[in-house]
C-alpha cells in the first residue's frame, strides 16, 4: 500500500510563484501546507533570473515612474494579446511586492542614499513610451537567487513542510475538484499519495522542448503535461519567447541588464545594428523584436565569421561596471566561454527562454476548465507553468519574477481562504494505479527506443521549425513528424530497471509530456495565421486584430488536439502598432 499524506494545501515546484505562495499559506494558522519539488528548493529555477525585478519605484528617475505607465509597457510588449485586467493588477502591486521583499532582507543593490537600485531593461518607458525609464529592481545580476534565497527562508520560518526531490505523476481529480496528487519518491521509486483540499502547480517552464535553451535540465513542462491528460485545456502555447541574447551554441542566458547598462549588439561588419530595427529603443527593445533582428542579420550574412551569432559588446562599460553590477555574467563568460567581457564582446544568439502561454488562471490562480471561465475546485497555478494572462504574445523582461511573487502571493491567500472554507474530499480506492501501471509498463519493456533518442530529435525539429521564425510548410511538417514521435514514444524501453534515484525512468516519462506539449504548441502555431509577438510567420507577416485577437485553449483529448478561443479583455489601451 502506498503510504499517504494528509495536508490542507500543497504546493507543486518550489521556485518564486511555489514558495511566495507556500508563505502566504504557512502565514495561516491552522491551513497545514506541504511543497513537493522534484528538486531541493534553492535548485529551483527562479534561481537563474539574473537582470532584475520589475517595479514602478521611481528612485532613479527626476519625474519618478508610474503603475500606469508600466501597465502600458507591458500591454504593448504583449502585441496586445496580454489580459489588460491582469496586467493592472500585478503593476499595482508590483512596489509592495517589492518593499515586502526588501523587508523580508533581500539584499537588493542600493543608490548611494541606500533606496532600491533600479537600471533600465527593454520595452520600459516613462510617459506611455517617450523615454526609456529606469525600473527594475535588481540584486547584482543575481536577483532570481536573491528571491529564492529570501523566500525559502521564509517559508522554513513558517514551518512549511518540505518534501523534496518527489516527482509528481498524476493528480487526483474528481467530480471537477482536485483532492490530491501523486508522486514518486526518486530516492527509494515508491509512489505516494497526498491528499488535500487544494494543489498549487508552480512548476516552471518548458524550455527543453528545443535544442538550444536557457532552461535548467528539470524545465521539462511537468505540469502542463499533467494537466493536459486531465482533459483541461492551455492557454497560448504557441506563444514562446526566444531571449535575443544566450551564450553561442550553450544557449546559456547573458541578461538584458547588460544593454540595460548601456551594452551594444554588433554585426560581422561592427555595426550596431538595432538603430535600423528600433530606432527609438535600440537595443533595448522588445525581446521578440530583437531576436528577429539578429536572426535577419545572421541571415544576410552578417553573422560573426559567417557563424550563427553576433557580438554583445560591453568592453566600453569598463570594469568597475561589469565586476559590479553584472558579477554573474563576467563569472559566466570566463567560466563558459575562456573570455572576460570587460575586453571581448561576447558571442550571442537566440535562445528558447520563456513560456507566456501555460495553464489558464483567473487573478487569484484558480485553473480554468474552459474557455468561459469555469473553475476547477481546489487547483490553482502560479508562475510560468500558468497564464494569467500578463505576458500575451512577448513578456518584458523583469515581468516573470514579478509575476511569480505578485500572483504567487495572490494564489497562495485565495488557497488559505479556500482551505479555510473547505472539507477534505475522499478520495478513490486505487489512487496509485494509473501511475504504477504506466511505471511498470516502462520498467518492464524490452527492445524499445531510447527516451534520449526521441528528445533530441523533437528538439532539433522544434528548434528548426517551430522557433524565431515559422510558415506553414515547415509547420505541418513538424506536426506530421510529432505525431510520429509521440507514437514511438509509446515504445520507449530503460536499461535501468532499479528503483533508487531511476534517472532512466524519469527522463523516460518526462520525454512523453514534452512531445505532448510539443505538438500541441505546433497545432496552435500552425492554427494561429497571423504574426504576433513571439509567434512570427513569414507566410503570414501582419498581425490581425479582426481575426485573432484572442486566447488559444487546446484540448488533448484521446491523442488529438481541438483548439477553442476565448477573447483578450481590454480595459484602456486599444491595440495600436508597436513602434520602437
Amino acid at each position: 500500500m502506498p503510504r499517504v499524506h494528509t495536508y490542507d494545501a500543497l504546493v507543486v515546484g518550489a521556485g518564486g510563484a511555489g514558495l511566495m505562495a507556500s508563505l502566504y499559506l504557512g502565514r495561516h494558522p491552522g491551513v497545514r501546507t506541504a511543497v513537493v519539488s522534484k528538486l531541493y528548493p534553492t535548485r529551483s529555477h527562479t534561481g537563474a533570473a539574473q537582470g532584475g525585478i520589475g517595479a514602478s519605484l521611481g528612485n532613479m528617475d527626476a519625474d519618478g515612474d508610474r503603475p500606469e505607465w508600466h501597465t502600458y509597457d507591458t500591454v504593448k510588449g504583449s502585441d496586445y494579446l496580454g489580459d489588460q485586467d491582469a496586467i493592472e493588477v500585478m503593476c499595482k502591486d508590483a512596489p509592495d511586492v517589492v518593499y515586502e521583499l526588501e523587508h523580508m532582507g533581500l539584499p537588493f543593490s542600493r543608490t548611494p542614499e541606500g533606496r532600491i537600485a533600479q537600471r533600465r531593461f527593454g520595452g520600459h518607458t516613462k510617459r506611455f513610451g517617450e523615454e526609456a525609464v529606469r525600473r527594475s529592481c535588481y540584486a547584482a545580476s543575481r536577483t532570481g537567487h536573491a528571491i529564492l534565497q529570501t523566500l525559502y527562508q521564509q517559508c522554513v520560518r513558517h514551518d512549511v513542510q518540505f518534501f523534496n526531490e518527489y516527482h509528481v505523476v498524476d493528480l487526483l481529480i474528481e467530480d471537477g475538484a482536485c483532492r490530491g496528487l501523486v508522486a514518486l519518491e526518486l530516492a527509494t521509486g515508491d509512489l505516494h499519495v497526498f491528499r488535500a483540499k487544494a494543489v498549487l502547480l508552480a512548476t516552471g517552464g518548458h524550455g527543453r522542448v528545443w535544442e538550444i535553451t536557457s532552461n535548467a535540465v528539470t524545465l521539462t513542462g511537468d505540469g502542463l503535461a499533467l494537466v493536459a491528460r486531465k482533459g483541461l485545456p492551455l492557454e497560448d502555447l504557441e506563444f514562446y519567447q526566444f531571449h535575443p541574447t544566450g551564450i553561442y551554441r550553450m544557449g546559456i542566458l547573458i541578461t538584458e541588464g547588460v544593454r540595460g547598462e548601456g551594452g551594444i549588439l554588433r554585426n560581422s561588419e561592427g555595426e550596431r545594428f538595432m538603430e535600423r530595427y528600433a530606432p527609438n529603443m535600440k537595443d533595448l527593445a522588445s525581446r521578440d523584436v530583437v531576436s528577429r533582428a539578429i536572426y535577419k542579420e545572421i541571415r544576410a550574412g552578417k553573422g560573426i565569421d559567417g557563424k550563427r551569432y553576433v557580438h554583445l559588446d560591453a568592453t566600453h562599460l569598463g570594469r568597475e561596471v561589469i565586476e559590479k553590477k553584472l558579477t554573474e555574467i563576467a563569472d559566466f563568460c570566463r567560466t563558459y566561454l575562456g573570455i572576460d567581457p570587460v575586453e571581448t564582446p561576447i558571442p550571442v544568439q537566440p535562445t528558447a527562454h520563456y513560456a507566456m502561454g501555460g495553464i489558464p488562471t483567473n487573478v487569484d490562480g484558480q485553473v480554468l476548465a474552459d474557455e468561459t471561465g469555469t473553475v476547477v475546485r481546489g487547483l490553482y497555478a502560479a508562475g510560468e507553468a500558468a497564464c494569467v494572462s500578463v505576458h500575451g504574445a512577448n513578456r518584458l523582461g523583469t515581468n516573470s519574477l514579478l509575476d511569480l511573487v505578485v500572483f504567487g502571493r495572490r494564489a497562495g491567500d485565495h488557497m488559505a481562504e479556500y482551505c479555510a472554507n473547505a472539507d477534505l474530499e475522499p478520495i478513490g480506492e486505487e489512487p496509485t494505479a494509473a501511475a504504477h501501471e504506466r511505471i511498470e509498463r516502462l520498467r518492464n519493456r524490452e527492445g524499445g527506443e531510447r527516451a534520449a533518442d526521441i528528445r533530441a530529435e523533437m528538439q532539433h525539429l522544434m528548434m528548426e521549425s517551430v522557433s524565431v521564425f515559422r510558415t506553414g510548410e515547415l509547420l505541418e511538417e513538424a506536426r506530421d513528424r510529432l505525431a510520429e514521435l509521440a507514437e514511438r514514444v509509446d515504445h520507449i524501453s530503460i536499461d535501468d530497471k532499479g528503483h533508487e534515484y531511476n534517472l532512466d525512468l524519469t527522463e523516460a516519462w518526462e520525454t512523453r509530456g514534452m512531445v505532448e506539449l510539443a505538438r500541441v504548441i505546433t497545432e496552435c502555431a500552425l492554427n494561429r495565421t497571423e504574426s504576433r509577438g513571439a509567434h512570427s510567420r513569414e507566410d503570414f507577416p501582419k498581425r490581425d486584430d479582426e481575426n485573432w485577437l484572442k486566447h488559444s485553449f487546446a484540448y488533448l483529448r484521446d491523442g488529438k488536439i481541438d483548439i477553442a478561443y476565448k477573447p483578450v479583455t481590454i480595459t484602456r489601451f486599444q491595440p495600436k502598432e508597436r513602434v520602437y
